[in-house]
């Protein structure tokens, strides 16, 4: 049984790998707090699904509206690796929102090869101790139905990040050791803002 409360069970389709839920919530209790306090009272309105898209959409900007004045950040790591004294640089990608150890990124509408760049930075931080538990917070399949009726389906295809793609990356090890917390955006969530 997952540690989420009902209402973020209600709103959001989730995966849960190595117990990612429960090292969350009682390991790091502020953090638990926040990410929990977010889904809860997050709505994905409909002015921000039909505006057209920059660099960065407008949900990414709600979550970080919400997370960054709580001590939040975007973290990038500089790693490097060193073979007989040589060193060579390992860079990994940036995190969008980071906090004492925690990883939270937001795949609204890319590509489904974000989520392999997105796990296998989790697993490399985690296997150097950077991190213990990686959040990835996308859109449920069960939302596709809502987004194709309101924008042209080419702009939400089968090819876009939403949960029926990110589970299997799961399930198949791509985190590697990281506890992963995957969160899809249901209709639950949904505002009709107009």
């Amino acid at each position: 049984m997952t540690q989420f409360s009902e209402v973020i069970r209600r709103k959001y389709q989730i995966g849960v790998t190595k117990h990612a839920d429960t090292i969350l919530k009682h390991d790091f209790p502020a953090e638990w707090k926040d990410v929990t306090s977010l889904l809860e009272e997050f709505t994905l309105k409909k002015s921000w699904i039909v505006q057209p898209g920059g660099r960065k959409s407008k949900i990414a900007e709600a979550i970080d509206g919400y997370l960054i004045p709580k001590g939040w950040a975007e973290k990038q790591f500089n790693t490097q690796i060193i073979t007989d004294g040589e060193s060579r640089e390992n860079p990994t990608h940036k995190i969008d929102c980071y906090k004492n150890r925690i990883a939270f990124e937001v795949e609204w509408n890319n590509k489904t090869e974000f989520y392999d760049r997105d796990l296998s930075n989790f697993r490399i931080l985690n296997e150097l101790g950077n991190i213990s538990v990686g959040v990835v917070l996308t859109r449920a399949t069960s939302l596709n139905e809502v987004l194709f009726s309101l924008r042209d389906k080419g702009s939400y295809g089968a090819s876009t990040t939403h949960m029926d793609k990110l589970i299997p990356r799961l399930g198949g090890g791509s985190a590697g050791g990281c506890p992963i917390i995957a969160l899809g955006i249901t209709p639950e969530c949904y505002e009709d803002d107009e």
